[in-house]
């Protein structure tokens, strides 16, 4: 017990020794937080003194920038195009450019967010009053000295020159699914956007550009093709433009207000970027040397033009031209006439022809649709469509370098549908079969329909095509230059009549068609042909019968240039095809 005693008595001294130590401790850690804290409120006195005086002087400054000092909070904002086009987006800060966007809407245009560089607002100087449609497709022009109205086109500098997302709204007021938009300011629209695009895009090594569209008409397609479209939804379109083809459009005449210059050598185009373009990629300058090309006629519904067809390749060849040939065809082609076409140099491709659904029952162009299908020979990125009642006089080559869709004149502000450049596409093709059963055309034909389709069209010189036809008021013997590169026989055709005259001059009506100078071309051709190629160009019965009625009936009515008096010496009549 005593030991226990002891023990409690230890234990009692020591743990009040160690409460006193403890008190000591926490007095002096008292001390020293309340020594702290004074030192502390000194300091706060001072700032407090001063620091009033110096933001009075900061804000009265005038040099001050409180966009600067006083930065607004940055808000995430997720506006419907940025939702439609996002996962085709790069994982970088991108540069948003806006172009024909309302003031008052432009806010909720602008994208926020840690992906969003900045928001750039693109203006568009106001059309001068001289440029109407009219005036950027003339009927007439002088091709060897007309200009064409200025179309004002934005040209953004530095920064404001590299975006990789172009917000657009397109111009669609008077726009219908029953014909062709022609309206000045949709133009200058999507060629502003081209413009930026082009900028942008060439300063990339990739040369990515996006551009949103937004209008329920979307863009021209003349300008940005259907195969650079990625999405369509609503009223949002969103393509991605292949660059070198959009800064070709761009070096094109802004209508047909102009001849397209001629490329003087292959390589050395004036829309090629030139050396000192610091943008210049090997890209942009090797493709379309990687081209495939082709020249192309169409024959349906009968055989009454395989003669032509037949002398268009050997024309073609004799230009001096080694291009790829195709023709398409229908089942109304023979065994023989196709071995004869073969042989002329075509490839053939048999097609199922396509009627035309606004021409009437048994009509001339009641299946001239057909000639849609060239859309389809997608082996090819560019073709020259020629008609089958055309003759190459020079080598056309060059044309392949033209874009889509470029053609000669023809009446008004019209395109003559004889020869065309264009680039097959199958979207092309389907969005033409659709439109074809709602657009109407002024001639029931492909003609009329194409035009109100591509009414944004790049002119040819009429020395290309030269349509056979002459004002009725011109009484002469309607000779006309040599300098042509090719005559489109309009009227009655070189192989129907006797190789010694146009027999067009045998009718008063037809006197427009008439030239014997053209009609020599022709036969010039024909005459450069092989024996077996000849034999499908022969008379038959029927056709020397024709062509002896009106000669008489000429004769009768004595017809000026008495062409009926001519001595007939065409080998053929003495070698008529049995029918």
């Amino acid at each position: 017990m005593k030991m226990r005693v002891k023990i409690s008595r230890y234990e009692s001294v020591e743990g009040r020794d160690l409460k006193m130590g403890t008190k000591t401790q926490n007095s002096r850690g008292k001390m020293f937080m309340v020594y702290l804290i004074l030192i502390s409120l000194s300091f706060l006195g001072l700032i407090l003194a001063f620091k009033p005086i110096f933001l009075l002087k900061q804000i009265t400054s005038p040099s001050l920038d409180l966009r600067i000092d006083l930065p607004a909070p940055q808000v995430n904002r997720n506006p419907r195009w940025l939702r439609v086009v996002r996962n085709y987006l790069p994982e970088k800060r991108i540069r948003v450019g806006f172009l024909n966007i309302d003031e008052h809407e432009r806010e909720s245009f602008e994208a926020r967010g840690p992906l969003i560089l900045d928001n750039v607002h693109v203006s568009l100087d106001p059309l001068p009053d001289n440029v109407t449609w009219k005036s950027l497709f003339p009927e007439w022009i002088d091709e060897e000295g007309s200009n064409c109205p200025e179309i004002p086109l934005p040209k953004p500098e530095g920064s404001d020159a590299d975006m990789d997302v172009i917000v657009a709204r397109v111009p669609c007021e008077g726009w219908s699914e029953d014909k062709g938009l022609r309206d000045v300011f949709r133009l200058q629209v999507n060629l502003a956007v081209a413009n930026l695009a082009v900028q942008s895009g060439l300063r990339r090594v990739d040369q990515t550009v996006y551009i949103v569209f937004i209008g329920s008409c979307g863009p021209m397609h003349e300008i940005f093709r259907c195969d650079e479209r990625v999405m369509h939804v609503g009223d949002y379109w969103v393509y991605r433009p292949y660059i070198p083809r959009l800064k070709q459009k761009l070096l094109m005449p802004v209508g047909s207000c102009r001849v397209a210059s001629p490329f003087a050598q292959l390589g050395q185009e004036a829309w090629r970027p030139k050396n000192e373009d610091n943008h210049t990629s090997q890209a942009v300058t090797a493709s379309p040397l990687r081209l495939r090309v082709a020249y192309v006629t169409v024959l349906h519904s009968s055989e009454a033009y395989v003669c032509g067809a037949i002398a268009l390749a050997q024309s073609i060849r004799q230009s001096g031209s080694t291009k790829d040939m195709i023709l398409l065809h229908d089942q109304s082609i023979t065994y023989r006439s196709l071995v004869g076409l073969r042989s002329a140099g075509w490839n053939l491709r048999l097609i199922d022809r396509i009627r035309s659904p606004f021409s009437e029952k048994d009509s001339y162009n009641e299946w001239n649709y057909s000639k849609l299908r060239v859309w389809q020979v997608t082996d090819y990125d560019k073709l020259v469509f020629i008609d089958a009642d055309f003759i190459i006089l020079k080598k056309l080559d060059y044309l392949f370098y033209y874009p889509q869709l470029s053609a000669s004149g023809n009446d008004k502000m019209l395109f003559n549908s004889g020869v065309m450049v264009l680039e097959p596409s199958p979207c092309m093709f389907k969005d033409l079969i659709e439109k074809s059963l709602k657009i109407g055309s002024y001639n029931g034909g492909d003609q009329g329909f194409l035009n109100e389709i591509f009414v944004w069209w790049h002119r040819l010189s009429k020395r290309v095509n030269t349509m056979k036809y002459f004002d009725e008021k011109d009484k002469g013997t309607h000779n006309l230059s040599e300098n042509l590169e090719g005559v489109h026989y309009l009227g009655l055709k070189p192989w129907v009549c006797y190789r010694d005259y146009d027999c067009n001059w045998d009718m008063s009506e037809r006197h427009v068609f008439a030239s014997d100078s053209l009609h020599e071309k022709w036969w010039n051709v024909y005459d450069k042909m092989s024996k077996q190629l000849k034999g499908y160009c022969g008379l038959n019965k029927q056709m020397e019968k024709r062509i002896k009625k009106w000669r008489a009936i000429a004769k009768n009515n004595s017809l000026p240039g008495r062409h009926w008096e001519i001595e007939v010496k065409d080998p053929r009549k003495k070698n008529l095809l049995i029918q």
